[in-house]
This record gives C-alpha cells, sequence and structure tokens, in this order.
C-alpha cells in the first residue's frame, strides 16, 4: 500500500524532524540529534532516510570531514504542507487515521514535557484545555486572521534572547449548520 504525505508527516519521530527544520532552517543530523536526544541515532538516521526518499526533506549541502560526508539537511519547499487539496480527497477513515497520527505526536510532546526532571505548567504558560464558542462564520473569519497574524509574528522569531520553544496544537471541530 503506498503511503500519503500524511502517513510521513503524521509519525512522532518524524514530526519532531520537520519541527527542527522549519523557518528554513539547515541542520546536520548532529545538529536535528542535538535537538531530539531522546531519539537514537540509528532511528534518526533511519527517519531521515524516509522523509528524503518521500521528497520532504532534501540534502542541501555536503561537507567532506576527515574521509566522510556531513550531510545539511532542509525542509523541500512546501514538502511539509498537507494542502486542502490533498484533505479533500480524504474519506471519513482517512480523516481519522490522520487524526490519531496528529493526537500520538501530541500526545509524545506532552509526555516529553511531563517527563522533564523539573515542569510547571503555571509558570510554562504550559496546559491543555477545551472551548466552546458561538460564532457566525464571518467572526470566524476574522478570529482566524488575528490569531494566523500574531502566529506568524511568534513563528518569525529566532532562538536565544530569552525565548523558549512553544508548541500550540490545535483541534477545532463544528457542528453542522
Amino acid at each position: 500500500m503506498k503511503q500519503s504525505k500524511a502517513d510521513f508527516i503524521l509519525h512522532p519521530v518524524r514530526m519532531r524532524i520537520i519541527q527542527t527544520l522549519l523557518s528554513g532552517k539547515t541542520l546536520t543530523a548532529r545538529q536535528i540529534s542535538g535537538n531530539l536526544s531522546d531519539v537514537p541515532q540509528a532511528t534518526l538516521y533511519r527517519h531521515l532516510k524516509k522523509l528524503l526518499e518521500a521528497n520532504i526533506v532534501e540534502v542541501v549541502q555536503e561537507n567532506p570531514i576527515r574521509g566522510a560526508v556531513e550531510k545539511v539537511y532542509a525542509l523541500h519547499d512546501q514538502a511539509a504542507v498537507i494542502s486542502a487539496k490533498d484533505v479533500e480527497e480524504w474519506n471519513a477513515e482517512d480523516h481519522i487515521d490522520a487524526f490519531m497520527k496528529f493526537i500520538s505526536v501530541i500526545l509524545a510532546d506532552f509526555e516529553r514535557y511531563v517527563s522533564q526532571e523539573s515542569f510547571n505548567m503555571q509558570e510554562d504558560g504550559a496546559g491543555y484545555r477545551q472551548v466552546s464558542f458561538y460564532a457566525s462564520d464571518e467572526e470566524y473569519d476574522d478570529f482566524l486572521e488575528v490569531l494566523g497574524k500574531e502566529l506568524g509574528k511568534l513563528m518569525g522569531n529566532k532562538e536565544g534572547a530569552g525565548r523558549r520553544r512553544r508548541t500550540m496544537s490545535t483541534i477545532i471541530t463544528a457542528e453542522n449548520k
């Protein structure tokens, strides 16, 4: 059975590799491994290979180092994006499958967070919650536009300057009209 782009992207380790390469970053396997210290090296290389084969990640540079070649990886342009066209072609079973993979990524992220030696959800601004609200389609579109604009600003930030990496996951459902 042929794997879809979602099958390649929505895997906990591969999703984390993709996240380390967001915003145009180019990194070696060693640098990626530094961001994913809990992932064994063999596992990291296996998933990098799968992402390369799926044309989601590409080698953008090769550096000779003491008789070996160190590869520098980057996301292939828009390769890690599941398009609206892709999603339109999914049936209910495809959506459930992708959603379960997405939830497993979120669960793995949360497990890593609470497994740290020290964490404080209040101080870290971490948490999980669900809210329901009523909004017209126009009000909801306005909300998404503001949210997207503000998230875009934060996503453009670089590491450092007292910044910590934060991950926000959203799941939105709607009742029938």
